[in-house]
């Protein structure tokens, strides 16, 4: 009796040793499939932050090539305080008071004001309907520069003065100093864009800016068709031109456009694959773009 009862704790004993190996087997399972997912998933969060950066670093290229002055924003700390407002506390409902006896508690009649007509307030007129974001917001013309010289504040910039077909002509600057000749801008034909915020660059207000192609490598000046002149409207082929006054920033309408202005095969400035062109004059092109 007694040697069976030692063999049975000694295979109880082995049991529990048996499964506690296997759950240690499992828990060592488990720990290396999370450590394994763990480093996947880090690995995807460092390739996804690398192409963010390099999107960044594109945009910013491009903007700055265009003439856009970059302005680094400082790190805002935001409050986590998850504090709930006080709720208002529900006021009991009152009980109806009795009426007021007569004589003894009654209250002296007030004398009756009388009551002025209100004025009726004029009906606020409708807010005009906001227009599609579209390139036809965008008032691109052919200008003309007929002065160019180096920024005297930023070696990277140029300071054009370009007749757009307008009384006076307009102070750009644009950030081409590393990809076109200076030579090769005076007196070149260009397509503008005019309904920019006008912005100080370097102590400069800068009216417009100059169209361009480009790729990492490289930055071309867009061309109007031979035979256009200052003043000229460029149109997109389907698209409504009907320009903004001025764009608003805040809307972001160029930004909203600008990845969908690209030159095709045919070196042909596009609009979501609709031509840019003037009218009877012929397209907008890049000299080697497309």
């Amino acid at each position: 009796m007694s040697a069976n009862t030692a063999d049975f704790m000694r295979k109880n004993q082995e049991a529990a040793a048996l499964l506690k190996a296997r759950e240690f087997e499992v828990q060592q399972i488990v720990n290396e499939l999370v450590t394994r997912r763990k480093a996947e998933l880090e690995s995807e969060n460092d390739s996804l932050r690398q192409q963010i950066e390099a999107a960044k670093k594109n945009l910013i290229a491009l903007e700055t090539l265009n003439g856009r002055k970059q302005v680094s924003i400082p790190v805002r700390n935001f409050s986590t305080d998850t504090t709930q407002a006080p709720q208002p506390v529900k006021e009991e409902p009152k009980e109806s008071q009795p009426a007021a006896v007569s004589v003894a508690t009654e209250s002296k009649p007030q004398k009756e004001k009388k009551e002025k007509p209100k004025k009726e307030k004029a009906a606020a007129p409708p807010a005009a309907e906001e227009p599609p974001i579209d390139v036809g917001r965008l008032d691109m013309r052919v200008g003309k520069i007929v002065e160019v010289s180096r920024h005297p504040d930023a070696d990277s910039l140029y300071l054009e003065k370009i007749d757009c077909g307008e009384p006076n002509p307009r102070t750009v600057i644009s950030g081409l100093v590393k990809f076109v000749p200076i030579e090769q801008m005076q007196n070149r034909m260009v397509v503008v864009l005019c309904n920019l915020k006008p912005a100080k660059m370097r102590g400069i207000l800068s009216e417009a800016m100059v169209m361009c192609a480009s790729t990492p490598e490289k930055v071309e000046v867009l061309s109007p068709p031979a035979g256009a002149v200052p003043g000229d409207l460029v149109h997109c082929e389907g698209y409504e031109r009907h320009p903004d006054a001025q764009l608003n920033p805040k809307k972001k309408i160029f930004e909203t456009c600008a990845p969908d202005l690209k030159t095709n095969d045919s070196l042909i400035a596009t609009y979501k694959g609709a031509v840019l062109n003037v009218p009877g004059k012929g397209n907008v092109v890049s000299q080697s773009l497309g």
